[in-house]
């Protein structure tokens, strides 16, 4: 299962120290609306059977960056998912 608690769901701390900062750019809006869509899509891979890493962070910029680490098999499995989610919408 995907979770905050689960070892797959890997929210990083929000490091002050680690980023150079650009007045007025908002970087912790972004990571937490990136948390939120990382847990979204955990759950919905969680339900489909598929297991990855998750990562939010904020990119340079402030928007919220999700980051997945899939294994190859995991990444075809992915791929068939959202093919039948295409051809389920082109019907």
């Amino acid at each position: 299962m995907f979770g905050p608690e689960d070892e797959a769901f890997e929210v990083e701390e929000f490091d002050l120290d680690a980023v150079a900062w650009v007045r007025g750019v908002d970087y912790v809006a972004g990571w937490r609306e990136a948390k939120d869509a990382a847990a979204r899509l955990g759950d919905a891979l969680a339900a489909a059977g598929v297991e990855g890493r998750l990562r939010a962070v904020s990119a340079p910029d402030g928007s919220g960056v999700v980051r997945l680490e899939l294994s190859p098999r995991h990444a075809r499995e992915v791929a068939a998912l959202v093919d039948v989610a295409r051809l389920g919408k082109a019907s």
